[in-house]
């Protein structure tokens, strides 16, 4: 996809698709949902933007991408979205990305870096100087279910938000103790609570590492 012109961004959710172009200032959405099919987020995205002009589109789509293509389905939309001619469909040069990947490179700024993205869902980017690997850690088992069923919208809204923050505290603790990325970025419901886990563990994890260094006394 050419680099030139204006980008149509879309951010495809489970809650909501958002859109953004280039050289506005506001963003766009409305709500999308278990139902909603590539067709229908087509053509509410082109109802959304109009009045914009925008020469190409980037797709942030919520599952696994390969060559700028969906390889599963989603698990919080409706289904035929592998094997949607989006292309066709926009009438514009596009590229499709994974969701999390697109929000990580955002807020990239070097080195290594892991993205958790908290919303309907858990999505996860680790990025290694400048190598983006999108990631399906919230489908990974935890407790009597998923990460994504603890620290997703539906673990909030059953738990409560007590108890979904001391889940998000444990699930970004366990990520970053098996990643060790040198920093980490969020995006999502109570951001300022991640970065108060992340940062309560990284002191633990540096007097962890201190106290190994330590010779014993006697």
């Amino acid at each position: 996809m050419s680099t030139a012109g204006q980008v149509l961004v879309v951010d495809v959710g489970g809650t909501s698709v958002k859109i953004l172009a280039t050289g506005q200032n506001e963003e766009r959405s409305f709500p999308s949902g278990p139902t909603l099919t590539p067709r229908q987020m087509v053509s509410g995205v082109k109802k959304l933007a109009r009045g914009w002009t925008y020469d190409v589109v980037s797709i942030g789509y919520p599952g696994p991408v390969l060559h700028g293509c969906p390889m599963a389905e989603p698990h919080n939309l409706g289904r035929g979205w592998v094997g949607f001619d989006f292309a066709a469909a926009f009438g514009r040069p596009l590229k499709v990305v994974n969701d999390a990947a697109m929000q990580a490179l955002g807020s990239y700024n070097g080195g290594k870096m892991l993205f958790l993205g908290l919303g309907t869902g858990l999505g996860s980017t680790l990025i290694v100087n400048g190598i983006v690997e999108p990631m399906e850690l919230g489908h990974l088992p935890y407790k009597k279910g998923t990460y994504e069923d603890y620290v997703g919208r539906a673990g909030l809204e059953r738990h409560g938000k007590k108890k979904w923050r001391r889940h998000v505290a444990d699930v970004v603790a366990r990520l970053i103790a098996a990643l060790e990325p040198r920093r980490y970025g969020d995006w999502g419901r109570q951001r300022q609570k991640t970065r108060q886990a992340a940062a309560a563990f990284s002191r633990r994890r540096q007097c962890q590492r201190l106290s190994r260094r330590i010779p014993p006394v006697g």
